[in-house]
């Protein structure tokens, strides 16, 4: 399983960003997909999750919630992350993730390599 990131930048606060996530080698639609961040100094954070196709679930961190939306694409086998109204505490390394077992939600296994978020004031 691989899990390619991308979309990062240098927004201003307020602003917004949207990123993705290209996974390869299974069954897209079968596994939920997840989206986490880490902070200098702070430990990582549940961002979002989206379940697999057939369950239509999503869920978010506290901190996000009504500001981003995560949805997936499953002909591009690919998850999004859409962030609204960015603040500075959103600046964070994001990760999107992957359980191992299909139709499973949580128990993260597989990590991409992350994309810097950087919210100015």
């Amino acid at each position: 399983v691989q899990l390619q990131a991308s979309g990062g930048g240098l927004v201003q606060a307020g602003d917004s960003l949207r990123l993705s996530c290209a996974a390869s080698g299974r069954t897209f639609s079968e596994y939920a997909m997840g989206w986490f961040r880490q902070a200098p100094g702070k430990e990582r954070e549940f961002v979002a999750g989206i379940s697999w196709v057939t369950h239509g679930i999503t869920n978010y961190g506290d901190s996000v919630k009504g500001r981003f939306t995560i949805s997936r694409d499953n002909a591009k086998n690919t998850v999004y992350l859409q962030m609204n109204s960015l603040k500075p505490e959103d600046t964070a390394v994001y990760y999107c993730a992957t359980p191992r077992r299909a139709f499973t939600f949580g128990g993260y296994d597989y990590w991409g390599q992350g994309t810097q978020v950087t919210v100015s004031s």
